[in-house]
């Protein structure tokens, strides 16, 4: 075989997955003075161009309001729950996150990027749970930023990202657990909710740390059976309750039957042999166990005859 046919594998080749994507961008501050500052070099800018014009220094002058100009361009301002992402000639500088009036770093250009609380909600998906059942999910999932700097350069669409991210999350912790657990021997959608969602906002949180965000919480919204199966998923918990309704029937009857012979024997009201005793439990046991209410028949006759 031709070894050139073979395909070249780089033994230092880094693993598929978030391990291997190599972000060097991080968050750092940028260089800012109070805008103040700013203003006041503008001030004095126009006091000094005043002074040229004056003395037909115009040269100078035009000098002096360039500057006044550039210093203008570079202030500006942060509102609270937000932050100037500044970029100088296409090299990240810093982040600003000093609210207020800043003076920034000349003959740069900055975007914003909020640092506020975010939610949404993801859509209705369609998923398989682990025993197979096709089940309708969404949640609500609660994130900010807290590296701007890989939010903006790390991923295209940090906004997007998230949305994604989040809804890859959903369906593959739905399909780790079953819809329902009669047996309440283990984890399941419907009866573990609580569990449910911090394994959702634990997987979630690893997903979208690349991109600097932080999943504040993780909730979920909608849990139902796909409407192909849900009549017969009703039907089933129904007969399961039916089920678990009649053992409790039950286990009630054979206790007050068991009493009641007990009653019978402590105050030697009736002697009752082997066959009275079982024409008695099973007269009780159809009674207590019945739906419908006993009607009551008068025997005059015995049992032997």
């Amino acid at each position: 075989m031709d070894q050139s046919a073979q395909p070249y594998l780089d033994p230092e080749a880094t693993p598929v997955g978030h391990s291997g994507t190599r972000v060097e961008i991080h968050e750092r501050q940028a260089w800012a003075v109070s805008g103040w500052f700013g203003v006041l070099v503008i001030a004095a800018c126009i006091a000094a161009t005043v002074l040229l014009a004056q003395h037909k220094e115009v040269a100078v002058a035009s000098g002096v309001i360039v500057l006044a100009c550039v210093v203008l361009g570079s202030l500006v301002i942060v509102q609270p729950g937000q932050t100037k992402v500044v970029r100088f000639f296409g090299s990240y500088v810093g982040t600003v996150r000093r609210t207020g009036l800043a003076w920034i770093l000349p003959l740069s250009d900055r975007k914003e990027v909020s640092t506020r609380v975010r939610n949404f909600e993801t859509n209705h998906l369609k998923v398989n749970d682990a025993d197979g059942n096709p089940v309708e999910i969404a949640s609500i999932v609660v994130w900010q930023v807290a590296d701007t700097s890989r939010a903006l350069y790390a991923v295209d669409d940090y906004l997007n990202f998230v949305r994604v991210q989040a809804e890859s999350a959903l369906r593959h912790v739905a399909t780790r657990h079953p819809y329902d657990d009669p047996a309440e021997s283990g984890l399941s959608l419907r009866g573990s909710t609580d569990i449910v969602a911090g394994e959702l906002a634990e997987e979630m949180a690893q997903r979208v740390a690349i991109a600097g965000l932080e999943i504040v919480e993780v909730r979920i919204s909608h849990l139902a059976y796909a409407s192909e199966i849900a009549q017969a998923m009703l039907r089933r918990q129904q007969a399961n309750a039916v089920v678990a309704a009649r053992s409790r029937i039950v286990d009630g009857a054979v206790g007050m039957v068991e009493l009641a012979l007990d009653r019978l024997r402590e105050r030697d009201i009736v002697d009752l042999d082997e066959e009275r005793k079982a024409a008695m439990v099973s007269n009780l046991m159809v009674v207590l166990c019945s739906d419908q209410p006993a009607s009551p028949v008068v025997n005059t006759g015995t049992l032997y005859s």
